[in-house]
């Protein structure tokens, strides 16, 4: 596991040595630089090679479910749509999200196929309200009202994560538009043009005759959160309950499926 440490009063070359002993991540810290090292990197060997500069080793922080490592989340764009800092000044097109334990900040690549896939639905017709299963930081659910999708609704087993997709529901004032259920799609009545679901394989598989009964006449389904070696598994769960597949897209071994319905 990854670990963090702070080095005060680092040398003049401390950055290029942090990269080339495989730091994760490096950034300016008060007076000095921290850096995340892989564990493959001893605290010990960090020291020398910096030639006995002060360092103080720390655990470092996950997000994304332990997924994405890095020190504090990063600015990011994903087609038109950036990602941002709560501290950062509201613009069009600009998500902002608080930094927390919740999955969703944009870097993860599942959670940049679905809004690249949102986006790209969108485009192309009118969706009047989207339901997000797992919605964790409420990233996908915001994204799609940013986009123009009058209401969402978002549903979580984690009432924490439903805490903070609250907290950025307000933070981008679309609190009035975003509606959270703690629970899975069996807690939900009622049928939507638009579903997506980026969780993983196994659950999605499990989730299958529940969620397709979540979905309108010839509405679609976003399913995410599997990795490329599992697709045909996902696929052919969905397929068993009268969902057709119009499109999929993979990166870094995750792989996105697009389903429509086919009553």
């Amino acid at each position: 596991m990854p670990y963090r440490i702070d080095v005060s009063s680092p040398p003049s070359d401390a950055l290029d040595v942090l990269i080339d002993l495989g730091a994760l991540d490096v950034e300016g810290a008060h007076d000095g630089l921290a850096a995340l090292m892989p564990d493959g990197v001893t605290p010990d060997a960090v020291v020398r090679a910096l030639g006995g500069a002060a360092v103080t080793v720390s655990a470092a922080v996950a997000r994304d479910d332990g997924s994405v490592w890095m020190l504090s989340p990063d600015t990011v764009r994903i087609g038109s749509l950036l990602i941002a800092s709560p501290n950062a000044p509201p613009t069009l097109n600009a998500l902002r999200l608080t930094d927390s334990g919740a999955f969703g900040t944009g870097h993860h690549p599942t959670t940049a196929l679905c809004i690249e896939t949102l986006a790209e639905i969108l485009s192309i017709e009118r969706v009047e309200s989207i339901l997000d299963v797992g919605t964790g930081s409420g990233i996908l659910a915001l994204a799609g009202l940013i986009m123009g999708v009058p209401r969402a609704l978002g549903l979580d087993i984690d009432p924490e994560a439903l805490q903070v997709a609250a907290q950025n529901a307000r933070m981008n004032h679309l609190e009035d538009r975003l509606q959270l259920v703690l629970g899975g799609p069996e807690d939900v009545n009622g049928m939507w043009p638009l579903v997506v679901a980026n969780v993983l394989a196994a659950p999605l598989i499990d989730m299958a005759p529940i969620l397709v009964r979540r979905i309108r006449g010839r509405g679609r389904l976003i399913l995410s959160g599997i990795p490329s070696s599992l697709e045909s598994e996902v696929r052919q769960a969905y397929q068993h309950f009268g969902m057709r597949q119009i499109g999929s897209e993979t990166r870094a071994g995750w792989t996105t499926l697009v389903l429509q319905a086919s009553w």
